[in-house]
């Protein structure tokens, strides 16, 4: 495989995470994931799409008592914490040039994370927030208080993370644009819009971000319209396939970008996963 890797490379592999030293990959300036939710078969939850065209008077749709992802029990978050310190770039003696995580999850998981993040190299973190004008739990509406948030944290070793904030305050909840320009794929897919703000704080350009749970791809388009090298990993094969022709095929590089694709063989130990 070549290893001279150019400004604007894009690479999807087909393989987990676990396996990335086959591809010897660079190291990165941000790693951006959103891990499995561990919601179980009550993924859908109070979401309209529990029923067929979204009412209950029609019964119970093919989503019913489903998981999000196949091998959800697969992921394994202490590997994964492993690889995300293994694989940011080295701590930095000067100060403004640290590398840092961005995770995604669970309003719950963020305390395991948290206590992982101790563990393996990664003991500072920010939480972060994300407010939609919407909730997903419209089928509880009348019943109780409903979430509109997702959750995030910001994780990094010991110098804060370098952060291009063009003299302006940066909060820790931001606000959830809806995106409705990237073909949705993906049950938890993240807006490009949104995923453009993290990378353009976190890096700069022609520097590399992982996503190790690439899901629709969206992160690696994000760094690609902000001139970032990226890398990304996904064990699903339908998704895998819905974000290299949809997704990442929406974006069209100028004659000096190269659009890539590496389509790898799954290996072990994600047996058992949707290949």
């Amino acid at each position: 495989m070549d290893n001279e890797w150019h400004k604007y490379d894009m690479h999807l592999y087909r393989d987990s995470f676990q396996n990335y030293k086959v591809y010897q990959i660079p190291k990165a300036q941000l790693i951006i994931a959103d891990v499995p939710y561990n919601l179980g078969t009550n993924a859908y939850g109070s979401n309209p799409s529990w029923y067929v065209d979204g009412d209950n008077k029609n019964g119970e749709s093919d989503k019913a008592g489903k998981k999000f992802f196949n091998s959800e029990n697969e992921f394994r978050p202490a590997e994964f914490m492993h690889f995300c310190s293994k694989m940011l770039v080295k701590e930095p003696k000067e100060k403004g040039k640290t590398p840092c995580m961005i995770l995604f999850c669970e309003f719950e998981q963020q305390f395991k994370f948290i206590e992982l993040g101790k563990k393996y190299g990664l003991p500072n973190y920010i939480n972060l927030v994300f407010r939609k004008d919407f909730s997903t739990q419209v089928l509880k509406a009348n019943m109780k208080v409903v979430g509109n948030c997702e959750y995030g944290l910001i994780f990094y070793r010991d110098k804060l993370p370098k952060f291009n904030n063009n003299g302006k305050m940066i909060f820790n909840c931001m606000d959830w644009k809806r995106d409705t320009e990237t073909p949705k794929i993906h049950p938890t897919q993240k807006p490009v819009q949104l995923l453009e703000k993290l990378i353009s704080i976190f890096t700069d350009e022609g520097e590399t971000v992982i996503d190790p749970c690439c899901g629709s791809g969206s992160t690696l388009l994000a760094a690609q319209k902000m001139s970032r090298k990226s890398f990304g990993f996904e064990v699903d094969r339908n998704f895998f396939n819905a974000a290299k022709d949809k997704v990442l095929a929406s974006f069209e590089p100028d004659m000096f970008q190269m659009l890539k694709y590496e389509n790898a063989i799954m290996n072990p130990p994600f047996k058992g996963g949707n290949k």
